[in-house]
């Protein structure tokens, strides 16, 4: 019986896109088919020939209308496959690899180029039939990772695994991606890096799917790696813009740039982020700030209770509503003790007003009344306190007017006072 050219077969799988031409020898290998006749025979060789794939794809055709039922029909189909990738019409070649997995659901050509064309036909047409076909493919190739295909050695299978496997968790993960199944996304991706952790393209998937479970840290770190990375098999343009769109995220995230050049060096330097990473979201950090300016505040009012209660008192009053405080909680009831250094006197010698600076020691702020004059005269700065009855306010200059009895004051030296009168003796 007449037979094709075992050299033109092998010599054309070596030179076939995407699938390892050890892989698709066997595949061109068939165990003794026979043509039909010598043209069938001359077709075949013809195709095997041809390096053209547009030319070659028409023979193809040809073949399949003059002979339908033929002894080759695995191997066209293999044929049919690659040349359709080749020609960039993967809805056809995919269609082609569901006939062979009709035939044989294990068929390794088949469920290659199935898993491979699941995101190119995806893209196309979001039709859930094509990621149901990518899937199913993708984990037939995992289940049988461990056995070569038929044809290939195990020494050769070694060298080809890695790819297979990377680029079927990779699969998975995408399914998993447009499924919004986003705890099999990670791990899928996870299982893809595993395999090989320089790929940037994988990183930026993983770093996707970690954001759409709110993982922003670790999303952030993976996008970072997908844009520092240099051997991931991104171009230094994708990764530049990679890079510019991921400072855009952490800035939001993190409510600035501060630590950026950091993670990424971080990230370039180790494919995981390490154990604990975390970046601080800008709410977390308005958190903490808030935390330590009450514990901040709790000490002040703490070790100074006098200071904290007048910044209350003026923060309340310089408020929107401080005419009412003033009102009804302030207005004509003695304060507490509080303390402040001398501004000014009026007058200057036996003062009935008293101009105090309670905040800063400087700028007056409180105003003491008394009925009688205090005896004397203190310097400027020095430190009183007093307990007192505000009378009045005002928001700005800020000021409270306190009526004041001379047995509230303490700390009034009264230096200058003229000495005590006394009564003229009986004669």
């Amino acid at each position: 019986m007449i037979q094709p050219s075992r050299l033109f077969a092998l010599g054309f799988a070596a030179g076939l896109l995407c699938l390892p031409a050890a892989i698709l020898a066997q595949e061109n290998a068939p165990k003794q088919p026979q043509c039909k006749d010598q043209q069938e025979c001359d077709l075949y060789n013809s195709v095997l020939k041809d390096e053209n794939a547009q030319t070659r794809l028409q023979k193809l055709q040809q073949w399949e209308k003059s002979y339908p039922a033929t002894d080759f029909a695995k191997p066209r189909r293999n044929l049919l496959i690659t040349t359709y990738v080749a020609v960039g019409q993967p809805k056809e070649a995919v269609a082609v690899a569901k006939q062979s997995l009709t035939d044989d659901p294990q068929d390794f050509n088949a469920l290659y180029y199935t898993m491979l064309l699941t995101r190119a036909l995806y893209g196309a047409n979001q039709q859930p039939a094509i990621l149901d076909d990518g899937e199913k493919a993708s984990k037939a190739l995992i289940a049988r990772l461990d056995s070569p295909p038929e044809g290939v050695a195990a020494d050769q299978w070694a060298k080809l695994r890695p790819d297979i496997e990377l680029l079927s968790h990779q699969t998975l993960g995408f399914v998993g991606m447009q499924r919004k199944n986003w705890d099999d996304a990670a791990s899928e991706l996870k299982k893809a890096l595993a395999v090989n952790p320089n790929k940037g393209e994988v990183d930026y998937m993983l770093g996707f799917a970690m954001a759409s479970k709110k993982d922003n840290s670790t999303a952030l770190f993976y996008y970072a790696r997908a844009a520092a990375y240099e051997d991931g098999g991104l171009s230094a343009q994708q990764r530049q813009g990679i890079q510019a769109e991921v400072q855009k995220m952490y800035t939001l995230h993190h409510g600035g740039a501060d630590g950026f050049n950091e993670l990424l060096a971080l990230a370039k330097s180790q494919p995981n982020p390490p154990d604990g990473f975390h970046i601080q979201s800008k709410g977390e950090i308005a958190k903490v700030k808030a935390e330590e300016e009450q514990k901040k505040q709790e000490e002040f009012v703490k070790s100074n209770p006098q200071l904290a209660l007048w910044k209350n008192m003026k923060e309340q009053l310089t408020g929107a509503g401080g005419a009412s405080y003033f009102d009804s909680g302030v207005k004509g009831s003695q304060v507490p003790t509080l303390r402040g250094k001398v501004v000014k006197l009026e007058p200057e010698l036996r003062p009935k007003t008293v101009i105090l600076s309670i905040e800063d020691g400087t700028t007056a702020d409180a105003t003491l009344k008394f009925e009688m004059p205090l005896a004397g005269k203190v310097d400027a700065g020095t430190e009183l306190s007093f307990e007192g009855v505000p009378e009045s306010y005002t928001a700005s200059p800020f000021m409270i007017v306190f009526n004041v009895e001379k047995e509230n004051l303490h700390g009034w030296t009264g230096k200058n006072a003229p000495p005590a009168h006394k009564p003229a003796a009986k004669k």
